[in-house]
């Protein structure tokens, strides 16, 4: 599961689709709707937030209205909480750089075209704000992987 730090305008379509149907997945973990992946450390900082299903209601319509500016139909009757306020979920720098290096390498095997559409640093998806730090702990990810 790979729920973005980085703004949705940076990721290719696939990346686009996987976090959308990752976020669904996470929102049915955070609502209690399944059993598994209820441990899994994406969820660590939605959890952390006064109302995850908020959060993650927030995170998702992000990527809706990133997918309906590029003509995706990504349908929000699948998100809870449609009218989610901004959680401010902080993320470091050193996070949004390792996803954005993550996303680079993933980005140079499968759509080369978007790798010029790719910033030097990677602005925070809109559920975020921008903290001064290295990567967060809970990510278990490697580059390349």
């Amino acid at each position: 599961m790979r729920l973005w730090s980085v703004h949705p305008s940076v990721l290719d379509r696939m990346a686009l689709i996987a976090s959308w149907r990752e976020g669904l997945l996470a929102q049915r973990v955070l609502a209690g709707g399944t059993r598994g992946y209820t441990n899994h450390p994406q969820l660590v900082r939605f959890r952390a937030t006064a109302d995850p299903l908020d959060a993650i209601g927030h995170f998702l319509m992000a990527l809706r209205a990133e997918a309906s500016r590029r003509g995706y139909a990504f349908d929000e009757s699948r998100v809870l909480r449609t009218d989610a306020a901004n959680p401010g979920i902080p993320v470091t720098t050193g996070q949004l750089a390792f996803e954005l290096a993550h996303l680079r390498a993933k980005v140079s095997e499968r759509d080369a075209a978007w790798l010029p559409r790719l910033p030097g640093i990677a602005p925070p998806a809109p559920s975020f704000f921008e903290t001064p730090g290295d990567v967060e702990s809970w990510e278990r990810g490697t580059l390349g992987a």
